[in-house]
């Protein structure tokens, strides 16, 4: 049985989360395994498909651990995709090189039948076994994080069958048709709460859920179809899993993040670029871990710029429950030495 409070004792990440700030902060960054990284192309040229890449577990579990070995980040995030879910519920899901994921579109209650959380077992054990995986090979100090992508984000690109700047497809279905919009946020709210349980089963010490287009949602239909589903997974995972940490990603949705943190109950929150400081300094004096909110593009400039942001972000957020992260991803052309600059001055700190 694992003991979740020596989990706590060991791994730095996890202390904000209990509401403790840690000097220097913990540093980990959103997208840590990807392109940028040479060691990363040449495992993702051997997998073939991205898909296969997240279904291999030795190659998914190698990606994951290739920047704690560079830079010794305080968390390692499983390397997956949040469109796993709708491919192992049985909509079909490609990655086309240079153009993102193309799904075939499900754009009325109809196109659900084709859905089904039986279909998603196998899929769903091999990226648990990838959490096992980490979670025997990563550092005694190193956190593992397991992800889902929120129920909204991940219908709008089911509807729209790939990314979309303003997610029209999801939010017709959800003005046309809200009760069988419903019906899909609701399988995909289930599908969660079961492949978040099985990751943890497996090893994960917390979970992200990342709603990357909540910004996209008048303030109604934000409670709704963001707030309503993610607080129905916080609580299934909550009463299963007391003492794991849950953390919210809005991303876009700074106006609303009290709001969403009072709804959803999640232990803590990411915050994008657009986050001011003084929002994230006044939830995390609530005892609300946060984390962000530095802008991926500086990891590509590098230099002073980065340096002063850096010091600005860790000495607004001193003494508080804080995480240092990114507002977003980190970009494929980072230079990873930059990252290297950031987790350096990170450490440096007081």
């Amino acid at each position: 049985m694992r003991d979740l409070k020596s989990e706590l004792l060991d791994k730095r990440f996890l202390q904000p989360f209990a509401s403790k700030a840690v000097a220097p902060p913990p540093v980990w960054l959103m997208r840590q395994a990807g392109r940028y990284l040479p060691e990363y192309r040449q495992v993702r040229a051997e997998a073939g498909s991205f898909l296969d890449l997240c279904y291999t577990p030795d190659l998914a579990a190698e990606v994951t651990l290739q920047p704690i070995r560079r830079f010794g980040f305080d968390a390692a995030i499983l390397f997956s995709d949040i469109l796993v879910v709708p491919d192992a519920l049985g909509q079909s899901v490609r990655f086309a090189e240079g153009e993102g994921p193309r799904l075939d579109p499900i754009k009325s209650v109809a196109g659900l039948a084709r859905l089904a959380l039986s279909n998603t077992n196998d899929k769903f054990a091999l990226v648990c076994e990838t959490v096992q995986r980490l979670s025997e090979a990563l550092p005694r100090e190193t956190a593992l994080i397991g992800f889902c992508g929120a129920p909204w984000t991940v219908a709008t690109y089911m509807a729209e069958g790939k990314g979309s700047s303003d997610q029209a497809a999801a939010r017709g279905w959800a003005y046309r048709d809200p009760a069988g919009f419903q019906q899909l946020i609701d399988i995909l709210t289930e599908t969660s709460i079961v492949y978040l349980t099985g990751q943890i089963e497996a090893g994960a010490n917390a979970i992200q859920i990342f709603d990357s287009w909540a910004g996209s949602l008048a303030e109604n239909e934000f409670a709704r179809w963001v707030i309503a589903p993610t607080a129905r997974i916080v609580r299934a995972i909550r009463e299963r899993f007391p003492a794991v940490p849950i953390i919210g990603f809005p991303r876009g949705a700074a106006a609303s993040l009290q709001t969403y943190i009072d709804g959803t109950d999640v232990d803590g929150v990411s915050c994008d670029t657009s986050c001011p400081l003084s929002v994230m300094q006044t939830i995390a004096r609530t005892g609300k871990a946060v984390q962000g909110n530095l802008d991926p593009l500086l990891l590509v400039t590098g230099g002073d710029a980065l340096d002063q942001r850096v010091d600005t972000i860790c000495e607004t957020m001193a003494g508080l429950p804080f995480v240092f992260n990114l507002g977003h991803g980190i970009v494929p052309e980072t230079p990873p030495e930059n990252v290297a600059r950031l987790v350096a001055r990170v450490r440096k700190a007081s």
